[in-house]
């Protein structure tokens, strides 16, 4: 009887080991995922930051290519002018 008691302890005492494997396995994977899960939205975060800063170059650059656009005009503007003043001196 005294066989039998020693084998259940040593039962026991092993399902005891495993069921505190099994906690630290699975406080192990939640710490994991946390901190995958932390360097999800690091990157996440990062990532808009830089699309924000794209998206602010591009609104720049299209802002200084409509005042290119518009002195390119006005000089064309004046080009046509100034043929039509040097035709009119031509004629003089």
């Amino acid at each position: 009887d005294a066989v039998r008691g020693e084998g259940k302890m040593a039962a026991g005492g092993a399902a005891d080991a495993q069921a505190r494997f099994g906690h630290s396995v699975k406080g192990l994977l939640t710490e994991k995922v946390t901190s995958c899960g932390t360097d999800v939205i690091a990157l996440t975060k990062q990532v808009l930051k830089g699309s924000h800063s794209a998206e602010s170059l591009l609104s720049d650059s299209a802002e200084l290519l409509l005042s290119d656009i518009h002195s390119l005009s006005c000089s064309s503007q004046s080009l046509r002018k100034m043929a039509i003043i040097t035709t009119h001196l031509q004629y003089q």
